[in-house]
């Protein structure tokens, strides 16, 4: 057997050397404009931004914290500065339908100017109006209509009396109006004097005083259309004289607004509306219960005036070319915008002044910034974004009223066209799901920028890193870092990547440590950040998180947890677990034991039985059943039952790390040979017997050198990993000076033979040319069991057991 070797301490953690920067500080260097690593993803986003054709916008991949945000916003604002202002968006009354309001479009910066215009155009009608209507030319224009209506009605009822008078009667004014009575000598006859004629004359004055009566009917008829004739001509008189008024007031507007038709009939309905609305003018006191309740709402002009108020639903007066609109809380309200309603006397009240405007509205011209789980997080917000981008127009609708929840009227505001780049940011996870379950988005997100999570560690990347620690601490106010301090926040990157050959991207987990080392720079006293300040920040980061730790590791170390760390054990053997809670991770040692018996191939994974084990740790399990097969029964009935299982373990077990100390120990039951405590094992194998790598590996050595060393390094403790995972090494350095002194030891292995070996001390045995093992190597004692247990099952089917040649499959090596 060849003796396997531990690793050398130089390749347990790959150190950044200070020595190699060329600056004391990092106030030396110049600020990092630029993305590190990010080449892919800013082509993406630079492809989609400029790309202006329908569905071309962007969602935008990778972890929280990669800096997508702050990588988006700094190119779109300078982008967006160069790009021409969007026009502004005015809502104004509909006068021949007021519940659907129209929009205006004007150029940019001339809403303002707009609204304060119609502000100045109400203030002057409503001192200009009442004025003219006090003024003398019109008091002497209406009394001539009157003396004019008034004379005529006069002539009419005197030629009447004149008539009567000649027939003996007299027109009489009443309390009730007009009557006839007959008359003699100027005088009323009394009715006892009129009782007292003959009928021939008292029938005569009836049918005189009737035929009078018809005659002051057809009268009264034609005093009541001269009446109109008088209100007709004084209403058009009152409109001349509100034209007069306003008309030269619009037709300055109009001179101003000459390029925008919209605009001037907008004018023209204004004009139209106020000439027919004089009275409200001349006594604008008398407001309608609707009025009174908005002006009392919003302490403004009464409603009758406000309808010539403009809305300026989005105002882009600050030269500071197109929108970029980030909305933390994407609802479809502040999506689309709303209506609003004031309660007045148990009855909702709006108008076109209490439509707001949402962030569609506030990014139309521009781009528009929304977090995709939020976005999805709310009711119909999703929906109503897909409409808006389809559609390419805003329509504002309420929810209440598209699903019929509510009954008060409402608006139904004019929609406005859109024209805006939607830029979403969200998970991986979450992108692939939209893309597999909702047709629309493909169409409507047709370019991802993916972010990586990690960009190669090199020499050229570690010095961008300084500019880039340089640059957000000058950004944050923090001391300059010492190019010590530079390399230990490096190696601190990679440590969090999990991989000595790449760096990590999580620019929040930067930004946090540097402030962290800041702080404790600040607490020595110190004008410059240390290496020592960043490994203080990095000790009271975990300090703070690990109070379940301390109590795993108390719990091992009182022998609650039953680990053991000498000694050599059949069919036992120390794997180790990883704890995932919150942003802080942790291993521990768990102890894994394999029983065997002559049975039918059945392996039981007692974790599964119990359903305490995920889809991929029982995958693993199933794995050494194959491979059992594969290598020691490939011509004969697998007679085996086992049984695997973790002790002390009550939660659920998911991966497949365990894989190898599961096999090793499932080996070492069969062969009949101890497994040394001494070692813990990870790694992850195949059918084929090879070692994969596996996650978390720093935090799993680390995990059982603390148990080791809270009992006492002897030399002979360590751990078996995967080869493939060398490269992921990055140890505490109380763990690697501790390898240095060949106190504890990390052993790469490539196969399982390579693991048996360190483990049992006991070559693993090659076949020779004829397929024979050597006697007494683990797989000859594993092949004989095996034989032997097939032997057994035989001899209870057919009754005696046959004798047979110990052999074993040749497999290739890795």
């Amino acid at each position: 057997m060849q003796a396997r070797t531990s690793l050398p301490a130089d390749q347990l953690c790959r150190r950044c050397d200070p020595d190699k920067f060329q600056f004391a500080t990092t106030a030396e260097l110049d600020d990092l404009t630029e993305a590190i690593g990010q080449a892919r993803a800013v082509e993406a986003v630079r492809f989609g931004i400029g790309m202006r054709h329908d569905g071309f916008n962007l969602y935008v991949l990778g972890p929280v914290g990669a800096g997508k945000h702050a990588l988006l916003r700094q190119y779109l604002d300078g982008r967006a500065g160069t790009e021409p202002q969007p026009p502004d968006w005015c809502y104004v009354n509909n006068f021949g339908d007021s519940h659907k309001p129209r929009a205006l479009k004007l150029p940019a910066a001339r809403g303002t100017v707009l609204r304060a215009d119609m502000q100045q155009l109400v203030e002057e009608l409503r001192a200009t109006i009442p004025a003219l209507f006090e003024s003398e030319e019109y008091h002497n224009r209406v009394e001539q209509i009157d003396a004019e209506f008034n004379e005529r009605q006069a002539g009419a009822f005197e030629e009447l009396a004149k008539d009567a008078a000649v027939q003996n009667i007299v027109l009489l004014h009443t309390q009730g109006g007009f009557s006839f009575a007959p008359s003699k000598n100027n005088e009323v006859v009394e009715p006892e004097e009129f009782d007292k004629l003959p009928d021939a004359e008292r029938e005569k004055i009836a049918h005189d005083i009737e035929v009078l009566q018809e005659r002051m009917e057809k009268i009264v008829r034609q005093v009541r259309q001269w009446r109109k004739e008088r209100f007709a001509k004084i209403r058009a008189l009152n409109r001349e004289i509100t034209l007069f008024a306003v008309g030269h007031l619009i037709d300055e507007l109009k001179a101003h607004y000459a390029d925008l038709p919209e605009v001037q009939a907008y004018f023209d309905a204004v004009q139209h509306d106020v000439v027919d609305s004089t009275d409200e003018f001349r006594k604008p006191h008398e407001m309608p219960a609707v009025g009174l309740a908005l002006a009392q709402t919003q302490g403004s002009e009464p409603p009758d005036f406000r309808r010539y108020q403009v809305n300026l639903l989005v105002d882009h007066a600050a030269p500071d070319g197109a929108p970029v609109v980030y909305e933390p809380h994407p609802s479809y309200q502040n999506l689309v915008g709303r209506v609003e309603h004031i309660a007045q006397f148990g009855t909702l009240l709006t108008d076109f002044s209490l439509i707001k405007p949402g962030a569609l509205h506030q990014a139309n011209g521009g781009y528009l910034l929304l977090d995709a789980y939020k976005l999805l997080s709310q009711p119909y917000a999703w929906e109503g974004l897909k409409r808006a981008l389809s559609t390419r127009e805003i329509r504002i609708e309420s929810l209440g009223q598209m699903f019929s929840l509510i009954s008060t009227v409402s608006l139904e505001p004019e929609p406005i066209p859109l024209d805006v780049k939607v830029v979403l940011f969200g998970d991986r996870m979450l992108y692939y799901l939209l893309a597999e379950y909702d047709p629309e988005f493909a169409e409507l997100f047709k370019v991802a920028a993916d972010f990586e999570d990690e960009v190669e560690r090199n020499d050229v990347n570690d010095l961008l890193y300084a500019r880039l620690i340089g640059t957000m601490g000058r950004k944050a106010g923090l001391r300059p870092f010492e190019r010590g301090g530079v390399a230990r926040v490096i190696e601190q990157c990679a440590r969090a990547i999990g991989d000595a050959e790449k760096l990590s991207t999580h620019m929040q987990g930067l930004s946090d440590l540097l402030r962290e080392a800041d702080y404790w720079a600040g607490e020595a006293q110190r004008a410059h950040v240390a290496a020592e300040d960043v490994e203080r920040a990095i000790e009271a980061r975990i300090h703070r998180s690990d109070r379940i730790r301390a109590l795993v590791q108390e719990e091992i170390q009182r022998g609650t947890l039953m680990i053991d760390t000498d000694d050599a054990v059949i069919g036992q053997v120390n794997g180790l677990s990883v704890i995932q809670l919150g942003d802080y991770a942790f291993a521990h040692p768990t102890k894994i034991t394999a029983a065997t018996r002559v049975g039918d191939g059945e392996m039981i994974d007692i974790q599964r039985e119990v359903e305490l084990a995920g889809a991929i740790h029982s995958k693993g399990v199933l794995t050494l059943s194959a491979f059992l097969a594969a290598c020691y029964a490939s011509n004969r009935p697998l007679s085996l039952t086992a049984s695997l299982v973790l002790e002390q373990t009550y939660a659920e077990v998911e991966g497949d790390s365990a894989s190898v100390a599961e096999l090793c120990a499932l080996l070492s039951s069969l062969a009949d040979l101890p497994l040394k405590q001494s070692l813990a094992v990870t790694g992850s194998v195949n059918q084929f017997g090879q070692v994969q790598a596996i996650g978390a590996v720093n935090e799993k050595i680390e995990g059982f050198f603390d148990v080791c060393n809270g009992r006492g390094l002897s030399g002979e403790q360590g751990v078996l990993i995967p080869a493939a995972n060398i490269k992921h090494l990055m140890l505490r350095r109380d763990v690697v000076a501790a390898a240095a002194e060949g106190r504890f030891h990390i052993y790469p292995v490539e196969n399982i033979d390579q693991a048996m070996e360190i483990l049992t001390g006991v070559a693993a045995g090659e076949p020779d040319a004829k397929g024979m093992l050597p006697p007494e190597c683990v797989n000859y004692r594993v092949a004989a069991r095996l034989i032997e247990f097939s032997l057994i099952r035989q001899s209870f089917a057919i009754g005696a057991p046959q004798k047979t040649g110990t052999r074993r499959k040749s497999r290739k090596k890795q």
